[in-house]
């Protein structure tokens, strides 16, 4: 009611903003009747949401914004270009398809759809993207940094079509088709100060509206900011889930044969506390197997954040691996479990193959529970319910 009594006066005063004083210098209000047309009050370019100074825990030391700082106005943008199907060629699909918010910003399906079929790799999930020393992105690291991974989906035939091959229009249509859009027009001048629309653009605005979705309100966090560090007991742990943390952190002891015969699992080794990202040195962990189950696919060596791998509930937020072979937390510790040496996979991690031979780790079901029960730990709430990073288009 208040925006519309506002707009209002100023038609009635016939100016971009009125003053008792005719000798008065008129201040210019800016207006934006299409992002307010489009979206009402869940884009409100004059209340922006919190995304450039949230929260972060003091122990949490990795950045990899690289010169690219989250900002509101960009990451405004960047949830707008993030959820809209206009950026696919036959509007049926966006960023948001393959990464939603309800399932941690992944995919229950194995594979995602796309506007001319499935994707080739399950879609990573997308939280704490920020929070890791590996800057690539994608399972193989085919994209140097989040802003070139960005438009990569949108320029890929079988995702969202711009690819200018095959027949599909390129993404200089995708320009042309989003300069046509009045509510971008207003947005992209409100963000950059001039209305043009540049790929460079997209990329920086979707990037920093990415590297916005964290989550650090879990049990672990809590436990963690009473602790001098991740080795101590966390107070607000149960025994379980102390034993489980030890097991995660410790690394394991192996007789020649690659048998464990004492130590932890070593999990940490590649998924690093407390932000639990990906060693970027860290090889193939043994999955070799291609999404539609046939040939080999050893390039891939990058992983997401193990935060947010299950609900608070329990339930898993959709298959784990580029392949989504694994449903189940008990499975992927599994797999760690015995680790087979694959004809073909010249790429295997070699801390999975201590004295050239796979990993034992010689687990009980005691240790494969507490390690479970501790993962569960790793996840918080707020990230699946949080209106700034949510769909603006409802």
């Amino acid at each position: 009611m208040k925006n519309q009594l506002i707009l209002s006066l100023l038609a009635i005063c016939g100016l971009t903003s009125c003053s008792n004083n005719s000798d008065d210098n008129y201040e210019e209000i800016p207006s934006y009747p299409f992002v307010e047309a489009e979206f009402g009050s869940t884009v409100d370019l004059g209340n922006l949401a919190n995304y450039a100074n949230q929260t972060v825990p003091a122990y949490i030391i990795k950045d990899n914004s690289q010169g690219n700082l989250i900002t509101d106005k960009g990451a405004t943008l960047g949830r707008v270009l993030f959820y809209d199907k206009n950026l696919s060629s036959n509007n049926t699909i966006s960023c948001a398809s393959c990464h939603k918010q309800e399932f941690a910003f992944s995919d229950t399906n194995v594979a995602s759809t796309g506007v001319n079929g499935t994707t080739g790799r399950h879609s990573m999930r997308l939280i704490n993207s920020r929070f890791a020393s590996e800057t690539k992105f994608f399972w193989n690291e085919r994209a140097l940094n989040l802003e070139t991974q960005t438009t990569m989906p949108i320029k890929d035939h079988g995702e969202m079509g711009f690819s200018g091959e095959n027949g599909d229009l390129s993404f200089d249509d995708l320009i042309t088709k989003l300069n046509a859009i009045g509510y971008y027009k207003e947005l992209f001048k409100f963000v950059y100060g001039t209305e043009e629309i540049t790929e460079a653009k997209i990329q920086s605005a979707l990037a920093q509206f990415i590297r916005s979705i964290q989550s650090f309100d879990s049990k672990y966090d809590a436990g963690r900011a009473l602790a001098t560090n991740d080795g101590q007991p966390f107070s607000n742990f149960t025994a379980q889930e102390n034993q489980g943390k030890n097991l995660f952190l410790s690394p394991p002891v192996f007789n020649t044969n690659g048998v464990r015969t004492s130590g932890g699992l070593g999990c940490a080794g590649c998924h690093r506390a407390p932000e639990f990202d990906i060693d970027p040195n860290t090889l193939n962990n043994g999955i070799i197997g291609t999404i539609a189950g046939t040939g080999i696919d050893t390039g891939n060596t990058r992983a997401p954040s193990l935060r947010d791998l299950v609900r608070t509930d329990g339930t898993t937020n959709g298959p784990m691996m580029h392949t989504g072979v694994i449903t189940t937390l008990q499975a992927a510790i599994g797999h760690y479990g015995t680790i087979n040496l694959a004809p073909g996979n010249n790429n295997l991690d070699p801390r999975l193959t201590p004295g050239g031979v796979g990993q034992q780790l010689n687990l009980t079901a005691t240790e494969v529970n507490a390690v479970i029960a501790f993962l569960r730990t790793l996840s918080g709430t707020d990230v699946y319910t949080n209106t700034k990073w949510s769909n603006p288009f409802n």
